[in-house]
């Protein structure tokens, strides 16, 4: 029986994941409060009301900032405050609605990347639409849903001759109790997570950022590499759309109709 075994939202793009009980779901779109902000990287000017999805290179983001990966992140119940610690203790407590905080927020992540922008990061937000990887490709995969199935994680493992933190994969729902790899066939394939019908839409492909550590910020893996080199392909995951509405709990169960 295929079981989610966890759940997860990344309030921001590239920092940390929160791990959810229960989330509560609606048709076409994907986790509340998932990728509902970002860090621009400082190269251009953001405006909230002309915004359009841009590459996930206009960005932090761990394929890129690996520190990002050892900050510790966590956005308020009700969405107005974030609280980001650094391992050297520095916390910030912020207000996102307020503008000083925001500077606050820019000029902290500027110090932990060293120096390697170009220009200011700006933490923003854009109403209506999320930070994801694929906002680019189309409003449904804008808004879908990524799974993650443990056995495809535990079996690339095996082979690259260790273990791997399946949060390098950054899935909004793991599951275990079905073979390795299945999931790369579900696009256009109807299923159920718990009682929510989906569709499979895309398949995950995997960037430098699954090289890197989601606890210590090392670059200390080549999961591109190793998938292309076992698989002949870069694939990890699927994208779903959500098809109706209700809540997905760990323990519910993933089901693929025969």
């Amino acid at each position: 029986m295929r079981t989610v075994t966890a759940l997860y939202r990344y309030p921001v793009k590239g920092l940390s994941a929160e791990p959810l009980q229960a989330v509560p779901l609606q048709a076409g779109l994907g986790f509340p409060r998932d990728r509902e902000w970002a860090v621009t990287n400082g190269r251009w000017a953001y405006d909230a009301q002309q915004y359009t999805p841009r590459p996930k290179t206009d960005f932090l983001m761990l394929m890129q900032h690996e520190q990002l990966a050892t900050l510790r992140t966590r956005l308020s119940d009700d969405g107005r405050r974030l609280a980001v610690q650094a391992p050297d203790g520095t916390a910030l407590d912020l207000a996102l609605d307020d503008e000083a905080d925001l500077a606050r927020a820019s000029a902290f992540f500027a110090s932990v990347l060293g120096g390697r922008l170009e220009g200011s990061p700006r933490l923003v937000k854009a109403n209506g639409q999320r930070f994801t990887d694929v906002s680019v490709v189309s409003p449904t995969l804008m808004q879908s849903v990524s799974i993650i199935n443990l056995a495809s994680v535990r079996d690339l493992g095996t082979r690259m001759g260790r273990e791997l933190d399946p949060l390098r994969f950054r899935a909004n729902v793991y599951y275990d109790g079905g073979p390795a790899w299945e999931e790369l066939a579900w696009v256009d394939q109807e299923l159920r997570l718990g009682a929510l019908p989906a569709r499979g839409v895309l398949r995950t492909r995997r960037c430098a950022a699954t090289n890197v550590d989601p606890v210590t910020g090392a670059r200390d893996a080549g999961v591109p590499q190793a998938l292309i080199k076992n698989f002949r392909h870069g694939d990890m995951g699927i994208y779903v759309e959500l098809l109706g509405n209700g809540n997905l709990r760990l323990g519910d169960t993933l089901h693929i109709p025969t």
